[in-house]
């Protein structure tokens, strides 16, 4: 079998949708909450290596957020951030920076949540925004740094 066959794209991609959502599951009580660190969350730097893994992730956050205890908005609200962060890390040309929208929009899905789950804005904000931040940047850009060292990586990433 090619190593770029469709079936072997899909199946890449499946896995990478189920390590996101069982990741978060892993760790329910941090992975959900207005202070949430998901370590799932060092995943979505995948899409700076292929932008096909935007669905990938943006299922597994879905998933995922399908137990979140704010319901139906951080099903809609959390994966549509999680949607736009990872196609901008895909469009994005410095790992570093794309590192960045995640804990940027957090922003629209904060406000969201404050309308539509009651959750006090400011303190959501910085809650999310640390999550985001500590598991995107300060994790999981110094682990693909690292990783993308190894040429295994890369041929297993790759599409």
């Amino acid at each position: 079998m090619r190593k770029n066959s469709k079936t072997v794209v899909l199946a890449k991609l499946a896995i990478v949708c189920a390590l996101y959502a069982v990741m978060t599951f892993a760790v329910a009580p941090i992975g959900y909450g207005i202070f949430q660190i998901r370590i799932s969350e060092v995943l979505v730097l995948l899409a700076f290596f292929d932008k096909r893994y935007v669905i990938s992730l943006t299922l597994g956050c879905l998933i995922a957020n399908i137990m979140s205890p704010f319901g139906i908005s951080d099903i809609i609200f959390g994966t549509l951030g999680t949607l736009f962060s990872t196609y901008l890390i895909s469009k994005t040309k410095n790992m570093f920076l794309g590192s960045f929208w995640p804990t940027i929009f957090c922003l629209p899905v904060v406000y969201f949540l404050h309308i539509f789950a009651h959750l006090p804005f400011w303190i959501s904000l910085v809650g999310f925004s640390l999550g985001e931040f500590i598991s995107v940047t300060v994790v999981g850009y110094p682990l693909y740094k690292a990783l993308i060292k190894r040429k295994k990586f890369l041929e297993i990433i790759k599409l």
